[in-house]
Order: structure tokens, then C-alpha cells, then sequence
């Protein structure tokens, strides 16, 4: 006597039921492997506030004998651009780097667009009018004459220009990149800060074809050693310049380099003009 036969609808709800839980596993599988590709998928990075403006700049970064790594901003003085930041300049929709010294709101060093201070009224403290308390190198593009100097100055009133309708000025520390043997001396009467120290540095040079670098280094160096550094990297004859406020205030943007320094606001920034 044969065994009785399954009946055919059993066998197929169990077939189905075996297919549904593999069709189950196989789904919850790649529901896995979905979850962890986009768990470790690389985030997007955020794009910076000043990316893709139109721009006048040629970056070039390069290391000194040193050990002194100096990211530039080459730039024609006409292309400067001197305005207030009083933000971190990472979230400035500009590109260049920070300016002169400052503190709290107040600007402590010279900084003037068309014979206007660009943080305050003419002759107005803290505004951009005045190296404050002493006389400090301040870089002057004369725009009618086309002509770069530094002057040493205690407030826009002593500037030396053409037509004070077109120039800027700028305030900082005289490097003396043409004088070995005063250098030293001048940033002592000066009062460079913390000349001695390991800080990261900025600085503002120029050279006898009219080039004018916007520089800033993140390696802790002393201001001699940034010194030699510029005097390595910075091309061209009868170089001059001047050291800007450092350390943490020392920040680029740059679509090559973004340099946040410590991140601090920064109450001034030399901007470079957007030109395509």
C-alpha cells in the first residue's frame, strides 16, 4: 500500500513560504550594506563663503631654508582692497589676509582707503587714522604716481602722496628688508611684539616692479626668522615690506589655502579686489 501524497496546495505554501523568507534575507542584506556605504561615506565638504569669486591673485607658496613655509598672494597694489573684518576671515566673502594690529574693536595701526580710515571718522581713535603711540612703518600705495613706499608715520595726516583722493596706506612693523644693519633697531623703536617668540606671521612686501606680496606663514617662527624667509621667497630687486599682526591674527583665504590662524576675529583684513 503506497504512502499518501502531500496535497499540491501545502506544497506550494510551504515553496512560498521558503522564498519569501530567502527573498527577506536577501533584502534585509542589502539594506545593510546600504546603511554602511553611507556610514562611511566621506563627508561634503562645506564650501568656504569667498569660493569662486571672481579674483586678482597669483598664490604661490614656498618653504625657506628655514623650515618657514610662507603662503603669498601676489598681487598689483591697484587690486588692494582695505576694509573691515571684525569677523574670523574665513567667513569674509573675500580673499586675502588679515591687517594690521588691533584691539578689542578698536584699530591700533593705520589703515586708510582714499584719505578715509576705514574703521571710524577721520582723526577718531581706533579708527584706521593712527599707528597708535608711536610712529610704525606704514606700507603707502601712491596711485597717481604708481609708486610703493614705507613711511614712517604716527597718522594719516603725515602720509606723503600725490593726490589724496588715490592711495592706501597700511600699518605695521618696517622689516628694513633693505637696511641688514637697522633692521633690529627700528623694529625695537617700533615695538615690534613678541619679536622673540615662536609665533605664526603675516606680512605685506613689495618689490621694484610694482608686485606686491600679501604673505602669511603658520609655522611658529621668530620675526627674524620670517624675515629670512621673505628675503628667500619673495622675488625681484630693492624689496621692502612690513611685518602685520600675527599669531593667531595670521589668516588667508586664499582657493588654494584657507589659513585660520586661531580662528579669532580680526578687526581688519587686506581684501583683494574681484576682477575676472
Amino acid at each position: 500500500m503506497s504512502a499518501p501524497t502531500e496535497p499540491a496546495d501545502r506544497k506550494w505554501r510551504k515553496l512560498w513560504q521558503r522564498r519569501r523568507w530567502q527573498l527577506g534575507s536577501a533584502l534585509l542584506v542589502l539594506l545593510i550594506l546600504a546603511v554602511a556605504a553611507l556610514l562611511n561615506k566621506p563627508d561634503k565638504q562645506p564650501q568656504e563663503v569667498f569660493s569662486g569669486l571672481p579674483h586678482s591673485y597669483e598664490y604661490v607658496e614656498a618653504e625657506s631654508l628655514g623650515k618657514v613655509r610662507l603662503h603669498m598672494l601676489a598681487v598689483a597694489p591697484e587690486d588692494v582692497i582695505l576694509r573691515t573684518a571684525n569677523l574670523p576671515l574665513r567667513r569674509i566673502a573675500a580673499y586675502g589676509i588679515n591687517g594690521g594690529f588691533f584691539y578689542g574693536t578698536d584699530l591700533l595701526s593705520v589703515a586708510i582707503m582714499n584719505d578715509v580710515p576705514v574703521n571710524g571718522d577721520k582723526g577718531a581713535y581706533g579708527s584706521g587714522w593712527f599707528n597708535a603711540k608711536y610712529a610704525r612703518g606704514t606700507l603707502v600705495w601712491d596711485g597717481t604716481a604708481g609708486r610703493l613706499s614705507v613711511q614712517t608715520v604716527t597718522s594719516g595726516d603725515e602720509l606723503d602722496v600725490t593726490d589724496r583722493s588715490r592711495y592706501w596706506a597700511q600699518g605695521g612693523i618696517s622689516m628694513n628688508l633693505q637696511h641688514e644693519e637697522l633692521w633690529k633697531a627700528a623694529s625695537t623703536a617700533e615695538h615690534l611684539p613678541f619679536a622673540e617668540d615662536q609665533r605664526m606671521r603675516s606680512g605685506l612686501v613689495y618689490n621694484s616692479d610694482g608686485k606686491l606680496w600679501l604673505i602669511v606663514t603658520p609655522t611658529l617662527c621668530t620675526a627674524e626668522e620670517f624675515r629670512l624667509a621673505v628675503l628667500d621667497a619673495v622675488p625681484g630687486e630693492d624689496r621692502e615690506g612690513i611685518f602685520l599682526d600675527g599669531d593667531g591674527s595670521s589668516q588667508l583665504n586664499a582657493d588654494e589655502a584657507v589659513l585660520t590662524g586661531d580662528s579669532r576675529p580680526v578687526v581688519q583684513m587686506i581684501a583683494v579686489a574681484g576682477r575676472k
